[in-house]
């Protein structure tokens, strides 16, 4: 499995990731220093995630006619220049407008590493494979929330040229990858083949579970700094520890048990976490909180993109990639925007407290509809004990 292309696709993931949480960790103060509010810091997040929706499908596409390469180059030279744009027009709508153009090169840059990745992982290990694939991220997460609000100290200027720059080292990685090329026949463009309908149920379980997280990647580094908590750079390593952890030493049992196991306990720990930020905000609980939330998001984003994916064939990979990718940039956004406007109306606590209701319901859309899909590992696995 541990081939050259595989090992330097994750790095060039890693760094796909540090550039976008560098950024993500820290856009909110970046907003607040230009004058604008945590509302509108929330509204970034929903136009970021909007762009990557409405660029993934074609994205996807794009991919399935075997347009590797040439994608993944465009998307990383974007996400060198959006943060280059943060620095020459620091003005509140060039911001807006530059995130958007950060939340399409995401887009186009990490729907095809999951692609090429997809494509040089073994089958019999393929749920294993994607959750070390996913480790770039858990790294990321743990090292870009710190080292942004590190680099910020020095300045905005200094932070996102550093981010910038690690997206050219992505680019460098990259040419060194053998890119396979699927003997793929050339598929018209066709809003039915934009969305890759056998993933639709891992995507929408995705999606509501991913409110969660917008609210935390966007607002939790700014309500510890209100609460007067421990960093949110801490918070942020401790829930990677935790999500990398859960990676390496239970990436196997959805290849052996189902997605299940994750959907049911990682949305549990996720409504934990929330309620620990709403009611009980101290050191303590701070931490836990963390690591309850890298539980969650370890386990339940790999599975599910692997249930998404794992039946798709060359001519049909990326579309299944950008579909959930695209229920991710969905619930992500919303769980930002949304969040960002409870804060405004309602404060912190109660908005911890409303957003952990989607918890709930992700446990009853799989309960309902996804784990009965034919891409349910869980029912092909109790079909093939039967």
């Amino acid at each position: 499995m541990w081939t050259r292309d595989l090992v330097l696709i994750i790095l060039v993931n890693l760094c796909v990731f540090t550039n976008h949480i560098m950024s993500l960790s820290t856009f909110p103060f970046y907003i607040q220093g230009l004058g604008g509010t945590e509302a509108l810091a929330g509204m970034c997040a929903a136009f970021f995630c909007l762009v990557a929706v409405v660029v993934r499908p074609f994205v996807g596409w794009l991919l399935d006619n075997g347009a590797r390469r040439v994608v993944l180059v465009v998307g990383l030279v974007l996400l060198a220049l959006a943060p280059v744009g943060y620095v020459c027009v620091p003005v509140l709508s060039m911001a807006i407008l530059f995130r958007m153009v950060h939340g399409a090169a995401l887009s186009l840059s990490n729907s095809t590493t999951a692609t090429v990745a997809s494509d040089v992982i073994t089958r019999p290990r393929f749920a294993e494979g994607m959750g070390y694939f996913g480790m770039a991220t858990a790294l990321a997460s743990a090292i870009a929330p710190a080292l942004g609000l590190e680099l910020m100290g020095f300045g905005f200027n200094v932070l996102y040229l550093a981010a910038a720059a690690i997206s050219v080292v992505a680019l460098v990685l990259f040419c060194f990858i053998r890119t396979p090329k699927p003997q793929v026949e050339k598929r018209p463009l066709s809003l039915k083949g934009l969305v890759n309908r056998d993933s639709l149920p891992a995507t929408c379980t995705m999606l509501v579970f991913m409110f969660t997280f917008g609210a935390l990647e966007n607002f939790v580094a700014i309500y510890a700094a209100n609460e007067g908590l421990p960093s949110g750079s801490l918070y942020f390593l401790v829930m990677s520890v935790v999500l990398l952890l859960v990676r390496v030493f239970l990436g196997k049992m959805v290849d052996e048990c189902g997605e299940a196991f994750f959907v049911y306990t990682g949305n549990v720990a996720m409504i934990c976490a929330l309620l620990l930020l709403a009611l009980l905000p101290n050191t303590v609980t701070f931490l836990v909180s963390g690591a309850l939330a890298g539980y969650a998001f370890g386990g339940l984003e790999p599975a599910l993109q692997s249930m998404a994916v794992h039946t798709a064939s060359d001519e049909t990979r990326g579309s299944a990639n950008s579909t959930f990718l695209c229920g991710y940039d969905i619930g992500y956004g919303l769980g930002g925007g949304v969040s960002g406007v409870l804060i405004t109306s309602i404060g912190y606590g109660n908005m911890w407290a409303i957003v952990s209701l989607a918890c709930v319901a992700s446990v009853v859309l799989y309960v309902t509809w996804a784990r009965h899909s034919d891409t349910s590992f869980s029912k092909a696995l109790a079909a093939a004990r039967k």
